[in-house]
């Protein structure tokens, strides 16, 4: 039989722990509410794209999503490239900059992302009905706070190193 760890075990274990069940939890998150969103004919990079854009007013552009969703431009491009084939989406000229290129949702887009909306809601609802709110609140406000601390230890630089113009903040409202 093995001794307890030392008080000081346990303060360097838990910050692990916490790192591992964070990571594994947010994947496990990710998963479930993709596999209730199959039946939609949409992965999860589809309805990541589709509620960052309904959620986006005035429109963004490619590169704003793709920077507000922390993918690659390119990817980004043809994510909606796939999106606007499904008529999800449409791209418009900037009026300021006619080089780039707004999107938002069609009339299809909005009802897919109703649907997506009720889907993920429904899950929510289901995971979370054993949580007392006072703790779930604590979580969330933990959450944000550890988000913010970790933008400000990333600063300005892009995922290679480069700087960038700012940094944009994913709102948490994008997966609600």
């Amino acid at each position: 039989m093995h001794a307890p760890p030392a008080p000081s075990q346990v303060d360097t274990m838990l910050p692990e722990r916490f790192a591992i069940a964070l990571h594994a939890t947010a994947r496990a998150w990710r998963l479930g509410l993709d596999a209730r969103l199959k039946n939609l004919g949409i992965g999860q990079a589809g309805w990541l794209a589709i509620a960052a854009i309904a959620k986006s007013t005035p429109e963004l552009s490619q590169r704003a999503i793709a920077e507000r969703l922390g993918v690659e431009a390119a990817s980004m491009v043809a994510m909606i490239d796939r999106l606007e084939s499904l008529g999800l989406v449409e791209r418009m000229p900037c009026r300021s900059d006619r080089r780039i290129k707004l999107v938002r949702l069609t009339a299809s887009g909005c009802k897919l992302h109703g649907k997506v909306q009720a889907e993920a809601n429904a899950f929510r609802t289901n995971i979370l009905a054993g949580v007392d709110s006072a703790h779930l609140e604590q979580v969330a406000e933990l959450l944000v706070r550890l988000n913010g601390d970790i933008e400000r230890e990333l600063g300005n630089l892009s995922p290679r190193g480069r700087q960038k113009k700012g940094c944009v903040t994913l709102a948490p409202s994008v997966f609600q």
